[in-house]
């Protein structure tokens, strides 16, 4: 019998094993609706500042991650193997997190789908922007995101050494 590990699994181990500050944050994947929403999560106590409360640097990584993973889950589900970077951001910290980080990413207003993977089948690139957003306790907004990232298609080895030669 064989047991397959779904989406949200592989990004989790992948971030762990390919991103070492991930496993340090200890970074889990807590909700992904497919092309909607993906949440990441972390404690407090690996990413604790000196007052007490959320380090700015862990909240700026949780939130690049979730947007990074957002991509990334909605490019595998399509079969496209690409590298995901981020572009440009801005970040705005209102309150500090005195909890466990919980950052939720979701596509920019106007952005969409279909014309990404359009961008991504027409020019071998695609360019989404994203928005993410912590919470505190109260459910208030206490540090937010928008970020846009850049897909690229891999080129297949095979077709790097034909043209090199």
């Amino acid at each position: 019998m064989h047991t397959f590990a779904s989406p949200t699994n592989r990004l989790q181990t992948y971030l762990h094993s390919h991103i070492p500050l991930a496993a340090t944050m200890q970074v889990r994947v807590d909700a992904h609706t497919p092309q909607q929403s993906l949440v990441l999560a972390a404690p407090l106590a690996p990413n604790v500042n000196d007052k007490g409360c959320a380090f700015g640097g862990s909240l700026a990584s949780l939130m690049t991650l979730a947007g990074w993973g957002l991509i990334e889950l909605a490019l595998q589900a399509q079969g496209e193997d690409c590298d995901v970077y981020v572009q440009d951001s801005t970040l705005r910290y209102l309150a500090p997190v005195w909890g466990d980080l919980r950052a939720e990413a979701r596509l920019g207003d106007g952005e969409d789908w279909q014309t990404f993977f359009a961008q991504l089948a027409a020019r071998g690139r695609g360019r989404l922007t994203t928005v993410i957003a912590v919470r505190d306790g109260a459910g208030s907004a206490a540090c937010s995101m928008s970020a846009r990232f850049v897909a690229k298609r891999r080129v297949a080895a095979d077709t790097a050494s034909a043209s090199a030669a």
